[in-house]
C-alpha cells in the first residue's frame, strides 16, 4: 500500500481509479463494508483503489478541548487498512485551509485533479466540506454530470440491529462491553503505544507490568479487563496472554489514568517496545484496597480469571488474538 500526503503529482499508477472517502475511525465492519465494495469494482475493473482519509480527525481539529474519542490513531488505523487491499492511501492534512474549502472546491482538488477518479463510493452518512454541506446527494449529482461512476452504501447491522458505528463502539467501551465492541468492529479493540517506565510497583507485589498512555483514545470504563498482550517478534506480532488494569491506582493514591498490564508467564524486558493490547472481556470495575496483600491476593484471582477466559476462547472466535482473524 503506498502513502501520499498531496493532491499534487500523484503517481499516475494510482490516477484514474475507484475512490472511497471517510474519517474511518475504527475501521469497523461498516467501514470494511465501503472499501469491500469498492474494492470488488477496483478488482473486476483492473482499476487502482485509493482511501482519501483525514488526519487530525476534523472533530480534534474543530473541538481540541474535548476529551479523547479516537478509536484508531493513525499508526493504527494505518495497519488495518494495510490488510483490505488498498493501493493507494491519501491522508489529507485537515487544517484551517481544508476546513474552509468549499465542497466543490474539494471534489476538483482531490477527486478531479488529484486522484481523477473513475468510480467513487462512499457511506450513506459521508458529509465533507465547509459547514459540512457536501454529502453523498451533491456527490451523486457530480459524478452524473463528471460521468464518474458512484455509489452510496447503506448502513449495516449486526445480529441484534445494532448500527456498525463509531459511536456506538464508543459506547460499548465506555459501558465496560468490549465483545460488544469487537462484534462492531469484526476484532478486538486496541490500546497501542510504548511500554513506559512506571514506579516498579507491580514487580515489587510479584506482578511486573507493562505501562501504557491512553491519552490518544477513547476511554474505556475503567477497571480489569482480560486481555491479548501483543509484542512485536521478528515483525510479526506474538500474541501473549494477560490481565490488565485501566485506571487511576486508588490503593496508591495515583495521580495519572493509565493501562497496566501483567503479560502472564512473560518475564522479558520490553521497555520502550511497541505493545498492543486488545481489549477481550470486562472483569471488574477498579476498587480501592485496604493494603498490598489484598490487592496482591486480587491479582493473582484477576490473573487466573483472565487465563480461564482467555483459555476457552475458540481461535475463530472475534476476541481470539487480532492476527488470527481472517482479512476483509
Amino acid at each position: 500500500m503506498r502513502i501520499i500526503r498531496h493532491t499534487k503529482g500523484v503517481p499516475q499508477s494510482a490516477r484514474g481509479g475507484v475512490v472511497t472517502i471517510g474519517n474511518f475511525d475504527g475501521i469497523h465492519r461498516g467501514h470494511q463494508a465501503v472499501i469491500g465494495e469498492a474494492r470488488t469494482l477496483a478488482r473486476a475493473q483492473s482499476m487502482p483503489l485509493a482511501v482519501v482519509t483525514f488526519e487530525p480527525h476534523p472533530r480534534r481539529y474543530f473541538r481540541p478541548d474535548d476529551p479523547p474519542f479516537q478509536l484508531t490513531p493513525l499508526p493504527s488505523k494505518v495497519r488495518r487498512f494495510e490488510t483490505l487491499g488498498i493501493d493507494t492511501l491519501l491522508l489529507i492534512h485537515f487544517d484551517q485551509e481544508i476546513s474552509q474549502a468549499a465542497p466543490e472546491t474539494f471534489v476538483e482538488r482531490v477527486l478531479v485533479d488529484g486522484l481523477a477518479a473513475r468510480h467513487l463510493t462512499v457511506g450513506y452518512d459521508f458529509v465533507f466540506g465547509k459547514n459540512r454541506k457536501g454529502n453523498a446527494p451533491m456527490l451523486r449529482q457530480w459524478a452524473a454530470v463528471a460521468g464518474v461512476g458512484f455509489a452510496v452504501v447503506d448502513p449495516a447491522a449486526g445480529p441484534d440491529d445494532t448500527v456498525y458505528s463509531s459511536t456506538n463502539i464508543r459506547n460499548c467501551l465506555a459501558e465496560g462491553d468490549p465483545a460488544k465492541a469487537a462484534a462492531l468492529l469484526g476484532r478486538c479493540w486496541e490500546i497501542e503505544g510504548r511500554v513506559l517506565k512506571g514506579d516498579q510497583r507491580g514487580r515489587q507485589l510479584g506482578f511486573p507490568t507493562a505501562n501504557l498512555s491512553i491519552e490518544d483514545y477513547v476511554q474505556p470504563a475503567l477497571g480489569v479487563y482480560a486481555v491479548w498482550a501483543g509484542i512485536d517478534d521478528g515483525g510479526t506480532t506474538k500474541w501473549h496472554m494477560g490481565c490488565a488494569n485501566l485506571g487511576w491506582r486508588p490503593t496508591f493514591d495515583g495521580d495519572r489514568l493509565g493501562l497496566e498490564t501483567y503479560i502472564l508467564d512473560f518475564a522479558e524486558d520490553i521497555y520502550g517496545q511497541v505493545l498492543r493490547i486488545a481489549l477481550v472481556e470486562y472483569i471488574r470495575p477498579e476498587k480501592k484496597f485496604a493494603g498490598i496483600s489484598e490487592l496482591r491476593e486480587q491479582i493473582a484471582q484477576d490473573s487466573m480469571a483472565s487465563r480461564a477466559l482467555l483459555e476457552s476462547i475458540d481461535p475463530g472466535d472475534l476476541r481470539a488474538p487480532p492476527g488470527t482473524e481472517a482479512a476483509a
